[in-house]
């Protein structure tokens, strides 16, 4: 049972009359600033001076969906609600609960109260666009959109929003020319986009206009030249040498910065499935969920994979470069543990630690694999499985290739080669398409291999 300071009495009764509003300023300032445990502090202390208080329920409760107790957010919002049942804010953010809790339908009707109480709630409109996206319901998508930059023509995530729409379900080369002019469109009205700058490039490179896309890269580089994303897309688009590998800093500067919006994004890609067919696969060659294995989500993102490999886990642990992401995991919830580090040393430093390895859509940021299977296989018990997803690399005689997007495709064979090299056995292959990209499908390997018992491996 909680402990609760007892105060002498005159201070007691001083303190309840004292007027909350400036506990609540205070509240929301050590929000803005992140300082969540002493805003949640002083928002129940709002609540101690003024029982029912719907701001301090209102922020509460996004509070705690932040620090992953997301249904007592829903609760606190909910009872907000109830006292000012035309707050479009609470209505906004207890649809952005749901949102990103999966629950897109429950989201709309959330976004659709704050605009029948806001018709001009700029967010609330694009929310309702993108989750309207994820159900598929793609013209009333496009509407939203439209909706939102007719009423906003100066909000850069409206532009940025609809260019990724128009990307994602392109149909012509007309629909990618209008994503480009969407990018460019959320540039110019925010500089610091620096998304909707990469978006750019990767766009003019799908249309085949690869000198415009390398200048973009180059401007951005010649503006900042110590930043490794331009630098690493650069290289993707063929304006310099292609690395072995994506930096550390290119990864962590992408998805630290993509970390808000990257379940968001992976929704939009219709067909997004890397996780799903990971798992499926693995459900072949693992024996019935029983609970016992000690199982790694290697470059675990936002989690998406810990719901789907939970049953099989005694000990469920995560670990990703991105320390954005490792904190939306934290809140999606699932893992017994979650740590920021790099893949290959990580593995390299728990020798013997687990059952499972598990991979999906990280290693197409490694080139060469060598090393960092290696790394798993050592971490892997005798018996154990490692699993993990790559985009295929399809005829020609190289190893690898690195793409516009930035990511590797990787050959058959060489995948089959390393493998066999770092003492796999049991190798397992299949082709399958991970997820759509301009429009287009992309196709990937869903790769098993075991690590043999000493026994057999000897």
């Amino acid at each position: 049972m909680a402990m609760r300071t007892v105060l002498p009495q005159n201070v007691a009764l001083r303190r309840s009359v004292r007027d909350f509003a400036g506990v609540l300023q205070q509240a929301l300032c050590a929000h803005q600033a992140d300082d969540l445990e002493t805003a949640e502090r002083l928002y129940r202390e709002v609540l101690d001076l003024r029982a029912a208080q719907p701001d301090a329920l209102h922020y509460l409760g996004v509070l705690c969906h932040q620090q992953g107790r997301s249904d007592e957010g829903v609760e606190l919002i909910r009872t907000a609600l109830k006292i000012t049942p035309r707050h479009p804010d609470a209505h906004n953010n207890l649809g952005n609960i749901h949102k990103e809790c999966g629950r897109p339908a429950e989201a709309e009707a959330c976004y659709r109260h704050a605009l029948a109480c806001a018709p001009d709630h700029h967010n609330a409109q694009g929310n309702l666009a993108v989750v309207l996206e994820v159900q598929e319901r793609l013209d009333e998508a496009f509407e939203a959109y439209g909706a939102l930059l007719a009423q906003a023509p100066d909000d850069a995530r409206g532009h940025y929003l609809m260019g990724l729409f128009l990307r994602n379900h392109a149909q012509s080369m007309e629909h990618l020319e209008q994503s480009a002019e969407c990018f460019r469109r959320a540039f110019a009205v925010d500089p610091r986009s620096l998304r909707a700058l990469e978006a750019l490039g990767v766009t003019l490179y799908a249309l085949k206009r690869h000198d415009e896309a390398r200048q973009v890269y180059r401007d951005w580089l010649a503006r900042e030249p110590d930043n490794p994303v331009p630098r690493h897309m650069l290289a993707a688009c063929g304006g310099a040498e292609a690395p072995s590998r994506a930096d550390d800093a290119y990864v962590r500067e992408l998805f630290d910065g993509f970390a808000d919006s990257f379940d968001e994004q992976l929704l939009k890609n219709l067909d997004y499935r890397a996780p799903q067919v990971l798992a499926a696969a693995l459900g072949e060659v693992l024996r019935p969920a029983d609970g016992t294995l000690d199982v790694l989500d290697a470059g675990c993102g936002t989690g998406l994979c810990a719901p789907l490999v939970r049953a099989h886990a005694r000990n469920l642990v995560g670990v990703d470069l991105s320390g954005g992401m490792v904190e939306k995991a934290r809140l999606r919830g699932g893992y017994d543990d979650l740590e920021v580090a790099e893949l290959t040393s990580y593995l390299q430093a728990h020798p013997d630690a687990y059952d499972l390895v598990l991979s999906a859509d990280t290693l197409v940021y490694f080139g060469r694999l060598e090393d960092v299977l290696a790394a798993a296989h050592a971490a892997l018990r005798p018996d154990g499985w490692l699993g993990f997803t790559l985009e295929a690399m399809e005829g020609g005689t190289a190893d690898l290739e690195i793409t516009p997007s930035g990511r590797y495709r990787h050959a058959r064979r060489y995948v089959e080669d390393v493998l066999a090299s770092r003492g796999f056995r049991d190798v397992r292959i299949q082709g399958d398409t991970l997820r759509r990209e301009a429009g287009h499908a992309v196709a990937g390997w869903v790769v098993l291999a075991q690590r043999p018992s000493d026994a057999l491996a000897s």
